[in-house]
């Protein structure tokens, strides 16, 4: 009986999967801001063995840096395949790992298959995955597997369940440290819980069961003593603003409209399933509720110089409640009414993200037609025509900011805003060259500062643009439109430009 309920809830989850890899599968660069820029780092990581010019320029350190899943892996991947078929392997690969790990997770909470996880592909694309964190989003998927690990060992004798927690602990950090985090908040929802369900037992053995629970979470502790990220721990910046738009960035993609009617269908689903009396919530889901809310309150927006730390989260609570979800569905009306309701849901949320990316696929494919202009070994400056532009956070121009690092793959090019911070990155600038790259992870300077920047030394001399005209060979200024003035028609010629970006060459030097 077991062995055929599990084939039933393979069902769901491989028609939900399925349905869900088409738009990455359909688009060989997914529109996400940061992915391309990690992409481009684990092609130096697999190229730069055979490829003079990226010796010339880049350097791989390895570190022990809570950052390093996408560059372990897709490296790996490229032996078989292109690159841009490896970074489409891998974003499925951590979307599946999210569904899956909804999926084990409640089966390790119920004691049973539900197919209720089923309803977690419809927030799979969401504001955080747009902004292209795949090591995150990786390490969210192995958390939800690590604590359905915990749930399944916890009565099995200790030091398996601390051994193998132990292992995804090492695992998580690989992909991120705030999947560390993640993994923490579940266990310590889970054990609290179960503090106060068996609190008419002896005091002393619960409590040293509880804080025992936090021993596999010494091995992060030494891994980040040792790791360089630690000299970041100082860049922390907390905002009250913003903690509601993080709830928002589960449910939305681009049109706000969808992410209403997405937010308003869970809320259908939920209410429909309490008033029928066939709701209930696992108790580790209130003391994720509890705990992890207060958590979100007071988290920073900037932590360990990684932007977004506290928006990072309610998304991935999403998932475990979700998993702590108990609904009975043998009610056929139910049943049927609900399945429909989240195919419904499921469908018009890709076909949002599709018809998106086909537009955003364009513009890319104009980008990177742009990027073959490039002399091979060029040394490519990013700049921004609006910074305002950027700072209102159009979700349709999130894959223009770190675009120019197709330079780096398809030119093997310096680009300026290569992902090159230390204590962050592995990909490291040369000394040479290191001057001249953003390694403090800032946002690119404005066109209109490119004129003064290249006359005589001035307070810009202080900047990785200063006398920019000496030291690059091209300029991509982007959030530009087509027809926008030459910024410095001293020193630059149009190459191509198209939209949201122009392309120039540096025709001065002295």
């Amino acid at each position: 009986m077991q062995g055929t309920r599990r084939a039933t809830m393979a069902v769901p989850f491989a028609v939900a999967m399925t349905a869900v890899a088409v738009p990455v599968v359909t688009h060989p660069l997914p529109p996400l801001t940061d992915y391309v820029n990690n992409l481009a780092a684990a092609y130096v990581i697999g190229a730069i063995g055979a490829d003079a010019d990226l010796q010339r320029y880049y350097a791989i350190e390895w570190r022990i840096v809570p950052n390093l899943m996408m560059d372990l892996v897709v490296p790996a991947l490229h032996r078989f395949m292109s690159i841009y078929l490896a970074g489409q392997v891998f974003v499925v690969l951590a979307l599946g790992l999210i569904l899956s790990g909804t999926f084990a997770l409640s089966r390790a909470l119920l004691g049973r298959w539900s197919v209720a996880p089923a309803a977690a592909a419809v927030i799979l694309y969401n504001e955080v995955l747009l902004v292209g964190v795949m090591n995150y989003v990786f390490g969210v998927g192995l958390a939800l597997w690590a604590l359905a690990g915990w749930v399944a060992l916890r009565a099995r004798p200790w030091p398996w369940r601390i051994a193998v927690s132990t292992l995804f602990v090492v695992a998580l950090f690989v992909c991120h440290l705030f999947a560390v985090g993640l993994y923490g908040l579940g266990v310590l929802a889970l054990e609290t819980h179960r503090l106060w369900a068996t609190r008419t037992r002896p005091l002393a053995p619960r409590l040293v069961d509880f804080v025992g629970s936090g021993v596999p979470f010494l091995a992060a502790a030494l891994l980040m003593l040792a790791s360089p990220t630690l000299e970041l721990a100082g860049e922390v910046r907390w905002e009250v603003r913003g903690k509601f738009e993080g709830l928002q960035l589960v449910v939305t993609v681009y049109d706000y409209a969808i992410g209403a009617l997405v937010a308003a269908g869970f809320a259908l689903a939920l209410a429909w399933s309490m008033r029928r009396g066939v709701l209930r919530l696992h108790p580790m889901g209130w003391m994720l509720l509890i705990i992890g809310g207060a958590i979100y309150l007071a988290m920073p927006r900037v932590l360990f110089a990684t932007h977004l730390a506290d928006q990072r989260l309610p998304v991935a609570l999403a998932f475990m409640l979700i998993a702590c979800l108990d609904i009975d569905l043998r009610e056929r009306p139910l049943r049927r009414g609900l399945a429909v309701l989240f195919a419904g849901l499921l469908a018009v949320r890709l076909a949002e993200v599709q018809i998106g990316w086909n537009e955003l696929g364009r513009q890319s494919e104009t980008f990177r037609r742009s990027v073959l202009e490039l002399t091979r070994g060029a040394r490519v400056l990013t700049v921004f025509a609006d910074r305002d532009a950027y700072g209102a956070g159009r979700v349709s121009d999130f894959n223009l900011v770190h675009a120019a690092s197709l330079a780096i793959i398809e030119r093997a090019a310096l680009v300026s805003s290569a992902f090159v911070v230390p204590g962050k990155h592995v990909l490291q600038v040369r000394a040479p060259y290191r001057r001249f790259v953003n390694r403090d992870d800032r946002v690119p300077p404005s066109a209109d500062w490119l004129r003064p920047a290249a006359g005589s030394k001035d307070e810009t001399d202080r900047f990785y643009w200063s006398q920019w005209h000496l030291h690059y060979d091209y300029v991509y200024v982007l959030f530009a439109d087509p027809g926008r003035a030459n910024p410095d028609a001293a020193h630059l010629t149009l190459v191509r430009e198209g939209p949201g970006f122009q392309l120039y060459r540096v025709i001065l030097k002295r």
